[in-house]
């Protein structure tokens, strides 16, 4: 099982591939799955919540494969209160060399009413359910759902049956961000002081940000005596999200002085797995996002920017290289070369074996003859485009558009759909949507378009523009992005992209492949 060897160690349990995944439309390609799971696993994190493997075949087959192929950390399978649910996650996690089940009831009374269950009923199944977990796995962790708002007698009576039954990890979740750092601080230490058994096993805390509160509750759990925090990289997840791993990692590095408690992460490996989170996710980060926002490390006031100058310690708390963030942004063009190229993308975190390089460099140069300066941010976005022409079943070939304030709008479009070219021109209401119109005619579907967002990579009227899309058919949640200093033809690639996706989903939805609805009442 986890454990901690010693007091000023935290241990860090991802849950991006479970928890994060909830968040709605960030739902993730089985390949995607397994590649950030393989960076939490090079990052240093201690347990990666892998997914619930009863939710769906999808799951079950990712948490199989991820507890097959990582090599450091513990992987972790959620179950309900109930055998079935522990059952299936064993199935998938057997075959890790370390691995956890993780099972949770809500014991707070308005979660009790759900499943209409009394205090006695729900402490009996707490017991059979651990018991039977522990039976098949030696590290398991238990979590009362809500439990900022359970009653504090029933909470300390159901800590103690999942400790007596086997739990070796208690895990204590604000699962709808109502508890402050104060409270959340006291609640952990009230637990481990009045409960028999409670200094044998390791107490989690796991905050979500509905408050704004996750990081500061998390942070206080420790002080209070947690040693695990569960967490989500850029604080993905459900509503206002989760704890941010990156947040926690670096507030115990920066100030050690007053938290004198530390983890296994390499916090170089930060900004790389946040840019792939948000690609993968279709969930960007708000440039003002602690640690990893986009303007973390930008200074513009005058003063700011003297002082910078002067001594970089005026206004920077910690270095950009910290977290994995080149200190100097190099600018690369169209007289760069392949080595320079293959070098600045070793150091944003991308390693290009010789066939990728030379489709990268052919894009690169695309990209410098109608920009005139190559940031390293456009050079992600282009690696994060989105494009994969020898694979995607539809491709587009040209796109003409008419636009301005005469009406009405239109665009002349060319795509090739499973090897044969098709045409069509249509108008719409801006050249966006009478582009969308011109595929959506090509290639008939009922995929809703739930969200459409733009954002530019760089400053300047030449900048590349960044396209996210997220579109929903039968259930199926699919996103598609790609960079162009062209915003709609930007636009019609990440259409494009999503709809390649959505076909890919398609194709796996043989029984069963897509995260099928879960009836609480199901708990037990």
């Amino acid at each position: 099982m986890t454990k901690v060897t010693d007091a000023d160690r935290v241990l860090i349990l991802d849950t991006t591939l479970r928890d994060g995944e909830q968040s709605p439309g960030a739902t993730m390609t089985h390949a995607e799955k397994l590649e950030i799971a393989g960076l939490l696993d090079e990052m240093g994190v201690d347990i990666i919540e892998a997914g619930f493997p009863i939710a769906s075949e999808g799951d079950f087959r990712a948490v199989s494969e991820i507890a097959k192929v990582t090599h450091n950390s513990v992987i972790c399978g959620l179950a309900r209160a109930r055998l079935p649910d522990i059952d299936r996650a064993w199935e998938a996690l057997k075959h890790a060399p370390r691995s956890r089940i993780h099972t949770f009831i809500g014991t707070s009374p308005l979660h009790r009413a759900i499943p209409n269950l009394t205090q006695d009923e729900m402490a009996e199944r707490i017991q059979q359910t651990v018991s039977h977990a522990r039976n098949l796995c030696d590290d398991v962790q238990w979590s009362p759902m809500d439990a900022t708002r359970t009653e504090w007698d029933y909470l300390k009576r159901v800590v103690e049956i999942a400790i007596k039954a086997g739990a070796s990890t208690i895990n204590i979740p604000d699962t709808v961000g109502y508890t402050a750092p104060e409270e959340s601080a006291d609640l952990i230490r009230r637990l481990i002081e009045e409960v028999p058994g409670a200094d044998e096993v390791v107490f989690a805390t796991h905050c979500h940000n509905d408050l704004g509160m996750a990081t500061a509750n998390s942070l206080a759990a420790v002080a209070g005596g947690a040693r695990q925090i569960e967490c989500t990289i850029n604080g993905l997840g459900e509503r206002a999200g989760n704890t941010a791993l990156e947040e926690v990692v670096m507030a115990l590095k920066v100030r050690s002085d007053i938290m004198p408690w530390r983890t296994n992460i390499d916090t170089t490996k930060i900004m790389n797995i946040s840019r792939r989170v948000a690609t993968v996710s279709g969930f960007p980060v708000q440039y003002n996002k602690a640690i990893v926002g986009k303007n973390a490390f930008a200074h513009e006031s005058g003063i700011h920017q003297d002082g910078m100058l002067k001594n970089a310690e005026t206004f920077e708390i910690m270095r950009p290289e910290d977290i994995g963030l080149s200190a100097t942004n190099l600018i690369m063009g169209k007289h760069s070369g392949r080595a320079a190229l293959r070098a600045k993308l070793r150091d944003l975190g991308f390693e290009l074996g010789d066939n990728q390089l030379k489709d990268v460099f052919v894009r690169f140069k695309e990209l410098a003859d109608r920009k005139k300066e190559v940031y390293d941010e456009d050079l992600v976005a282009l690696m994060r485009a989105g494009d994969d022409p020898e694979n995607d079943r539809l491709r587009l070939k040209s796109l003409r558009v008419t636009c301005g304030t005469e009406r009405p709008q239109q665009a002349e479009l060319t795509m090739i759909i499973d090897g044969e070219e098709v045409s069509t021109s249509q108008i719409g209401d801006g050249p966006v949507d009478a582009t969308f119109k011109a595929v959506k005619t090509l290639f008939p579907h009922e995929a809703r378009l739930q969200l459409y967002q733009v954002h530019a990579v760089t400053e300047g009227t030449d900048a590349q523009a960044t396209v996210s899309v997220r579109m929903e058919e039968a259930g199926r949640i699919v996103t598609g992005q790609s960079a162009d200093t062209d915003t709609v033809v930007a636009s019609a690639r990440a259409y494009v992209n999503a709809l390649n996706n959505l076909l890919v989903r398609r194709e796996r939805s043989a029984p069963g492949e897509n995260r099928r609805e879960i009836n609480y009442k199901d708990v037990v």
